[in-house]
């Protein structure tokens, strides 16, 4: 890439300043003084601002404890998305994998790793998502039985989840889709009524309940290994 896209892609500046930076030979590319903003470089290059690195990463993986409110969107608008939560130099480049509704609490991954969430995200991966649903009313025997042989909802038929009792109204439920409201709708079909949703685990990778709505973090290098093996 570009050097000035690097610089500007790292927080260092705009284009415009970085550019500024670069013909003011501001910038060492592996211990070179580079003058042309169009250098070519890689994630990997060694370039330095006034002899301190600058580093750019190029693959980002973090989890996000996502509040109540917030859409999972990349695009600005009335109101407020999950990536406005992150403060992170290469934003531009996140997005979160998959979604949460709105009203849906827990756990998100944000990343550029276009690959990487696609294999989550894909069908054929069977990658289950565990949430804590709250309900209306408590759940039957004959409820949880029917969440495990798969629920036929109107535009496809739930695979068998994994569905736990873990106290009064609440339940534990791990399903393979992520269809819109779906969780939602399974629980309508048993004429229940689901009150409060959170994502408490993205295959097994549970969330950090040290962090507090809005806040992220990267994922370990042993985390990131962990959902890989998934795919």
């Amino acid at each position: 890439m570009r050097l000035d896209k690097f610089l500007a892609n790292a927080g260092i500046g705009s284009r415009k300043e970085v550019s500024k930076m670069i013909r003011n030979k501001r910038i060492k590319v592996e211990g070179e003084v580079v003058s042309k903003p169009n250098h070519h470089v890689s994630y990997d290059s060694h370039v330095a601002l006034d002899d301190e690195r600058v580093i750019l990463e190029e693959y980002i993986y973090l989890m996000l404890n996502k509040p109540e409110g917030v859409i999972s969107s990349t695009e600005e608008g009335p109101t407020q998305t999950v990536m406005e939560l992150i403060d992170h130099p290469q934003i531009d480049e996140l997005f979160p994998v998959g979604r949460l509704d709105k009203d849906t609490t827990g756990l998100l991954l944000i990343t550029n790793d276009g690959k990487f969430s696609h294999a989550l995200l894909s069908p054929r991966s069977r990658v289950g998502k565990t949430y804590e649903v709250a309900l209306r009313d408590e759940v039957t025997d004959a409820d949880l039985a029917a969440l495990e042989a798969g629920i036929p909802l109107k535009d496809f038929t739930s695979s068998p989840a994994i569905a736990k009792r873990t106290g009064s109204g609440i339940v534990s439920l791990t399903i393979y889709e992520g269809k819109f409201h779906q969780v939602k709708r399974m629980f309508l079909y048993l004429g229940n009524e689901v009150t409060a949703l959170k994502r408490t685990r993205f295959g097994n990778l549970p969330l950090d309940e040290s962090l507090e709505p809005g806040e992220s973090r990267y994922l370990t290098t042993a985390e990131v290994k962990k959902l890989m093996q998934l795919v």
